[in-house]
């Protein structure tokens, strides 16, 4: 199978480390939350260099611009290279007031303190 210049918009979406996996980005597509120009697309359309990509990814909307098709996965530090983000600041504040409101704990600091579980009681009340 020959491969062309422009990959597909679910492979390019994984390339560029916006999703996981490959398989959550041609989900992502076929569930309408991948848009070019406010039309939802298919994981097997192509993209081309300067097309403005619309993705929904859990509660904020980013805005990515596309500089360069990419066919393999970038290390994170290069993903600049092949495209721009023009994500709203306010999206990104979103995120930070749904982390900060849900009880969000940062991973990697052991288990909840008696004051923080007491905190954590209030906060969910009575289960019983």
């Amino acid at each position: 199978m020959a491969q062309t210049d422009a990959p597909r918009i679910d492979k390019w979406l994984w390339a560029v480390r916006i999703f996981k996996t490959r398989t959550l980005a041609t989900e992502a597509c076929r569930t309408g939350r991948v848009k070019v120009d406010d039309q939802p697309v298919k994981p097997s359309r192509e993209i081309q260099e300067g097309m403005m990509i619309s993705v929904q990814t859990g509660p904020i909307k980013r805005t990515l611009k596309v500089i360069a098709p990419l066919h393999n996965r970038v290390g994170a530090k290069l993903v600049g290279h092949y495209m721009e983000d023009l994500t709203p600041e306010e999206e990104y504040q979103k995120l930070e007031i749904i982390k900060s409101q849900s009880g969000y704990r940062p991973k990697r600091t052991g288990r909840p303190t008696k004051k923080e579980r007491r905190e954590l009681d209030e906060w969910f009340g009575d289960w019983s």
